[in-house]
Formats: C-alpha cells, sequence, structure tokens
C-alpha cells in the first residue's frame, strides 16, 4: 500500500525542510558538487588517449555528493563503505524489478527459498550495517543543536519529540537514509550515463555544446548554475539527456486519496496509481521529434530554450522527487565542466552502439566504454 499517512507527511516535511538548509539549490550545494567534479576529472585526466569504462565513476560521484548531504563526509573511490554501497544500490536496481522480483511478489511464501533475489535482502542488510555503524559514530561525536548534515538534524528531532509515539525512530532514520542514498545516486549516474553515451554517439552535438560553454565561460575559471540562462542549447540537451533516460519510467506508486472521475472511469479512494511517464517523455505531438535524441525538442524558433508541458521526469504529484533541485544541478555543473575540459569519442572498435536500455526499478544504458581526449585550454 502507498502510504499517504502522518507519518510519511510528517518525514516528508522534515527531509524537505532538512535537505534545503542544507543547501540543495544554493552555494554550498554548487561547491559540493564542483569538489566531487575534481576526482572525476582526475579519474579522467588519469585515462586520457585510453578507453574507459565510466559506469563507477559516475555513481561513485552521484553517491558522494548525496553521501555529502546525507553523512556530512565523502569517500575515496577506492573506500570500502562507497565500493560496497554502490554495490548494494546497482545490483537491487536490476534485481527490483527483474522476474525473480514479480515472483517473490507473487508468492511471498516463496521468501526463504534460495532463489536470486534473495540478494537483494542480503544487500539490504548490508547497506543497513554500514548506515548503522555511522549513526553510531554521529552520536558519538555530534553537538546537539548544532547539525553538520541530515543524520545530525533527524537525531537532533529525535531529541525534540522524545518518547511521544512519534514515527520517527532509529529505525526509520537508516531506512530513509538509505532511500534518500539511492534516490539520490542512481537516478543521477543513469542520466549522465545516457548523456555521454549520446554525446558521443552524435559529435555535432556535443561540439556545439562545447562551443556555447567556451562562448559562455570565457574568463571564468569555472561554471555556475546560473550560467544556465546564457547557455539555452546546453539547457535544452541535459533535459533532451533526461526525457530519453527516462531513468524512472514507472516513478514511484501512487494512490488516489480520493474517488476519483477520469476518463469516463470511476477510481476508488485507495487505488494503488502507477504512472507511466514514458507515455509523456515520448507522447506524439508534444514533442517535435518524440523518438530521437534531439535537442530542438526544447528549443523554441528563435532557439530559446523552452520547456514542453509533458516534461516530466521527476514525476507529479506530492509524491514527486524530493531531490530534483539537486539533481539539475549536479547534471549541468558535471556536464559542463567535463565537456569544457575534455572530448568524448565513441571508441573506434566498439561497433555500433546500441542504445536499449536494461530495465529496473530505474533504467540504465547497456554498459559501454568511452575514449578521452584533453581539449586545447580554454581562453
Amino acid at each position: 500500500m502507498v502510504d499517504y499517512g502522518p507519518s510519511w507527511r510528517d518525514h516528508r516535511r522534515f527531509a524537505l525542510m532538512t535537505l534545503r538548509n542544507f543547501g540543495l539549490g544554493k552555494n554550498s550545494m554548487e561547491e559540493r558538487i564542483h569538489g566531487e567534479i575534481k576526482h572525476i576529472i582526475n579519474t579522467l585526466e588519469k585515462n586520457i588517449g585510453k578507453i574507459l569504462s565510466p559506469q563507477v565513476m559516475f555513481h561513485n560521484a552521484a553517491s558522494n555528493i548525496i553521501c555529502q548531504v546525507l553523512f556530512g563526509t565523502r569517500y575515496e573511490y577506492d573506500d570500502e563503505f562507497i565500493r560496497e554501497i554502490v554495490r548494494c544500490v546497482r545490483e537491487n536496481s536490476k534485481l527490483a524489478n527483474g522476474p525473480w522480483a514479480m515472483l517473490y511478489d507473487s508468492f511471498p511464501m516463496i521468501h526463504n527459498l534460495p532463489l536470486p533475489f534473495t540478494k537483494a535482502f542480503r544487500n539490504v542488510e548490508t547497506s543497513k550495517k554500514l548506515v548503522i555503524k555511522l549513526v553510531n559514530e554521529h552520536k558519538k561525536t555530534r553537538v546537539a543543536g548544532e547539525p553538520r548534515d541530515f543524520v545530525d538534524c533527524y537525531l537532533d528531532e529525535l531529541d525534540k519529540r522524545g518518547s511521544d509515539g512519534s514515527s520517527f525512530s532509529e529505525e526509520q532514520l537508516i531506512i530513509y537514509s538509505l532511500d534518500l542514498h539511492f534516490a539520490g545516486t542512481d537516478t543521477t549516474s543513469n542520466t549522465l550515463l545516457t548523456g555521454f553515451l549520446y554525446l558521443m554517439t552524435n559529435p555535432h552535438i556535443q561540439e556545439r555544446c562545447q562551443q556555447e560553454i567556451d562562448r559562455v565561460l570565457v574568463g571564468k575559471d569555472r561554471v555556475g548554475f546560473d550560467d544556465r540562462h546564457n547557455m539555452p542549447y546546453m539547457q535544452a540537451v541535459t533535459h533532451e539527456v533526461q526525457r530519453i533516460a527516462n531513468t524512472v519510467p514507472l516513478s514511484v506508486f501512487h494512490c488516489t486519496t480520493k474517488d476519483t472521475e477520469l476518463m469516463g472511469y470511476s477510481i476508488p479512494k485507495g487505488t494503488i496509481v502507477i504512472p507511466n511517464l514514458t507515455s509523456v517523455l515520448n507522447e506524439e505531438g508534444q514533442w517535435k521529434f518524440p523518438h530521437e535524441f534531439n535537442p530542438e525538442n526544447f528549443l523554441n524558433d528563435q532557439g530559446e530554450f523552452v520547456k514542453p508541458e509533458a516534461f516530466m521526469p521527476f514525476s507529479a504529484g506530492p509524491r514527486m522527487c524530493l531531490g530534483e533541485g539537486l539533481a539539475r544541478m549536479e547534471l549541468f555543473l558535471i556536464m559542463v565542466t567535463l565537456l569544457r575540459k575534455f572530448k568524448f569519442i565513441w571508441p573506434e572498435d566498439a561497433g555500433e552502439p546500441d542504445y536499449t536500455p536494461v530495465y529496473g526499478i530505474t533504467q540504465t544504458p547497456k554498459p559501454y566504454h568511452m575514449k578521452v581526449q584533453l581539449r586545447a585550454p580554454h581562453q
């Protein structure tokens, strides 16, 4: 059942307020993202002229950005915490919508049989243990009323509420942290992977992005999120990447909060509703080019950026994505910074690109390789 009760509302309100206080959409968040981009650049610089598989690199970067918000820490890419938690996230996003999980949903009594989906339960337990360890460390080092991150804020809230029987608890903190980490890691990294796949295989689009970036950022050390207003083509590309990536095609489950009439159908209160985001992101009549990767979908005849109503990759309604502001900032800053510094090339011996996504809770491109070259220094 989809929860719209007091516990869900309480936690949603708390998360929105806390994430806002920790700089989603503010300069502090921009600093964190730029800090992480340096580590992506280091990885790419070590692979100049070589063939590189970018999957884990983008997952690590997205994981680290949300880890800084949740736990106040960034991890080296070879750190056990990030290696394990990223592995669990990647595996579970594939297992959760696979055939074994569907079988389990249909017949929960097979829970204890040694079938492949039991790996998902083990991964959840592994992730929980990692977060419990972090929460225990926070309890030792925190100063009440002076929160450093999301976990501290939640512990402060627990102190404030006491044992009033509220829905806030350490168990909920662990589950909520994992939910936010999963949501902030998998979607962003898969969108970046989709973006660079299409930019490599459409070099004319990559080149046009770079010309706009060079022109707008001339004399600047780095891009700021506000620069997007002067980059209509780059804005169009990042939005088109999100449309094509269609990272969470069935969104999260919603539920009717009252008896509803829709297109002649009666839908009783409490009915689970599964939004089909694919239907709007590819809808004929809403897009100039609904079935191909084309930034013109977001540009008018004057070359200005426009956002059609059918663009809703973050879903809609009360359950729409909490981290929309963070995701938009990450995509823009990471893509612009990397395109400014590097040229991304589809390897000669890689054959024809396969754009068919791998289906799961989140869609992800099939694993691919990239070749990276340094661009000439900017003026």
